[in-house]
C-alpha cells in the first residue's frame, strides 16, 4: 500500500512559517485543497461551471479545505479548537467539520474524513508517479505476494502425509497472509489491494478514468510479470530442495479452478470486497503492529476460504502450467481475467464507490445539523427580545 502522509502539528506549522517543514505543509496543503475542492463539486451533484447552488459542499470549498488538510496532516489527537481554523471559516462549516472529521482518540480508529483524504493524497501521489516507479514496485509486489504459496505448497506437502488433502489444504493455507505482510509493510503496489485507493480520485473527478485504466494495466503487468518469474524459479527451487512436488502443485492448482466461471467470477468478488476493506481498515490503523494484525486477519480468511485472489492465483496456476501436468494456457489465460474482472468490482463497487459517498452523506448532514442549530439559537434569541 501506499505511504500513510507524516503527521504534522497545524500549531507548530503556524508558528513556523518561515522553516522548510511549514513550506512543505503549505504545498501539500495546497494540493489537498484543489482536489478537496473537486471531491466537493461531485458531492453537490447540480452545479454548472458558471453558478454554485449555496447548500452544495461547493459553495463552502474554499473555508474547508484548509481545516480538513490541517486535520489530515496532525493526525488530529486532540478536539479541534477555533484556533485551528485559518480565517473566515464560518462557524456552521467548523461545527460539521468537527464533528465529521475530529480525531480526539489514538486508541480509536481514525474518521472517516481523516482516512477518505489521506487515500485521495496518497492515489494522487501514486498517480504522478513514473511510469518505470509504478512498474518495479508491482513487480516488486509480484515477487514478494509468491512466498505465500511456497510456504503453503510446502505445509501442504507435509501436512498431506499426515492428514486426507482436503484438510491438509485448509490447514496450509492459514499461511496465506504471509506474502501480503510483506507487500504491505513494505509498500509495494499490489493491484488488489490499490485498486479502491487508486479509484477515489477518479469517483471524485480529480482524475480522468483513461489514466486510472492505465495505471492499473502498469500494476498487473508488474504483479502478473513478478510472480510468474517467482513460480519460474522459486517454485522450481522448492520442486529440487524436495519441499514439494509437481504433484502438490497440480493439486492447489486444481484447488482454485476446479469450478464453474461464475463460482469463480463470484468468489474473486468477494475477494477483492475484502481486500478493499482490508486497504481501508489498515489506513485507519495507527500502527504498523495493528496493520500487521489486520492484513492477518482478512487474507488470512480469504486463504481460509479459498477464494479467489488475482495475483496470489495468477502465482498457482502459472506454477502447475509450468511444472504441472493438468494446466493448460487457455485455461490459465481465462482464470486470470475472470478473476481480475472480479477483484476490481469488489474492491470499486463494495468498498471505494460506499465508503466515499458515506462520508460525503455524514459531511452534508452535519453541516446541515449545524445550520438546524444556528437557526434555532437565533430564534430562541429573537423570542427572548420580544
Amino acid at each position: 500500500m501506499t505511504k500513510t502522509p507524516e503527521s504534522t502539528p497545524s500549531k507548530s506549522s503556524a508558528l513556523n512559517a518561515n522553516s522548510d517543514e511549514s513550506t512543505a505543509i503549505e504545498s501539500k496543503s495546497a494540493k489537498l485543497a484543489c482536489d478537496s475542492q473537486v471531491i466537493s463539486a461531485h458531492a453537490s451533484g447540480d452545479r454548472d461551471n458558471s453558478k454554485t447552488n449555496e447548500n452544495s459542499p461547493m459553495a463552502v470549498t474554499e473555508s474547508v479545505t484548509e481545516p480538513v488538510t490541517e486535520i489530515v496532516t496532525e493526525a488530529v489527537t486532540e478536539h479541534l479548537k477555533d484556533e485551528d481554523f485559518s480565517e473566515g471559516i464560518s462557524e456552521e462549516d467548523k461545527e460539521a467539520i468537527k464533528k465529521v472529521a475530529n480525531d480526539d482518540n489514538v486508541s480509536a480508529p481514525k474518521s472517516y474524513a481523516s482516512i477518505l483524504v489521506e487515500q485521495v493524497i496518497d492515489a494522487n501521489e501514486t498517480f504522478n508517479r513514473s511510469l518505470g516507479s509504478l512498474f518495479t514496485s508491482a513487480f516488486t509486489a509480484g515477487l514478494e505476494i509468491g512466498f505465500s504459496l511456497f510456504v503453503i505448497l510446502s505445509a501442504f506437502a507435509l501436512l498431506s502425509e499426515v492428514l486426507p488433502s482436503h484438510y491438509a489444504m485448509v490447514l496450509a493455507s492459514l499461511l496465506y497472509p504471509l506474502g501480503f505482510i510483506i507487500v504491505v509493510i513494505g509498500q509495494s503496489l499490489l493491484f488488489t489491494e490499490q485498486t479502491s485507493l487508486l479509484s477515489l480520485p477518479v469517483l471524485n473527478g480529480i482524475e480522468p478514468l483513461r489514466k486510472l485504466l492505465r495505471l492499473w494495466g502498469i500494476v498487473i503487468a508488474g504483479n502478473v510479470v513478478g510472480g510468474c518469474l517467482f513460480a519460474a524459479l522459486v517454485i522450481g527451487l522448492g520442486i529440487n530442495m524436495e519441499l514439494f512436488s509437481s504433484a502438490d502443485i497440480d493439486a492447489y492448482a486444481q484447488h482454485v479452478l476446479d469450478f464453474e466461471w461464475r463460482v469463480i467470477f463470484g468468489s474473486s468478488i468477494l475477494a477483492g470486497w475484502m481486500m478493499g476493506v482490508a486497504a481501508w481498515l489498515v489506513t485507519s490503523a495507527r500502527d504498523t503492529l495493528s496493520r500487521i494484525l489486520l492484513v492477518s486477519l482478512i487474507t488470512g480468511s480469504i486463504g481460509f476460504l479459498g477464494l479467489h485472489h488475482s495475483i496470489v492465483g495468477n502465482i498457482e496456476v502459472f506454477s502447475a502450467l509450468v511444472y504441472g501436468h493438468t494446466v493448460s494456457l487457455l485455461s490459465y489465460l481465462y482464470f486470470l481475467g475472470i478473476v481480475l474482472v472480479g477483484n476490481t468490482i469488489g474492491g470499486v463497487v463494495f468498498v471505494a464507490i460506499l465508503k466515499n459517498r458515506t462520508f460525503l452523506f455524514d459531511f452534508e448532514q452535519n453541516k446541515q445539523q449545524a445550520k438546524d442549530e444556528k437557526r434555532h439559537k437565533a430564534a430562541r434569541m429573537n423570542s427572548r427580545l420580544r
